[in-house]
């Protein structure tokens, strides 16, 4: 998988994320806790995040991605 790939699928999630973030507000302020939308929008923010996270330390395990510091010079 090539860098921008990777660097592409984390943008997604990360819009992905915010998406549920701004749904749940949405549904909040417009439901007045008539329904679960919000519940249900923020619960998927929850779990995308936590899929994100598991993701890039798995990446990280199988080599297919390096941490490096910011302003670190490369070895």
């Amino acid at each position: 998988m090539n860098d921008s790939l990777k660097t592409l699928l984390v943008i997604a999630f990360l819009i992905v994320i915010v998406w549920n973030l701004g749904a749940g507000l949405y549904y909040m302020l417009v439901d007045k806790g008539e329904s679960k939308r919000t519940v249900n929008a923020l619960t998927r923010r929850i779990a995308l995040s936590v899929a994100l996270i598991l993701l890039v330390v798995l990446a990280i395990k199988m080599g297919w991605i390096t941490p490096h510091g910011i302003g670190s010079n490369p070895r």
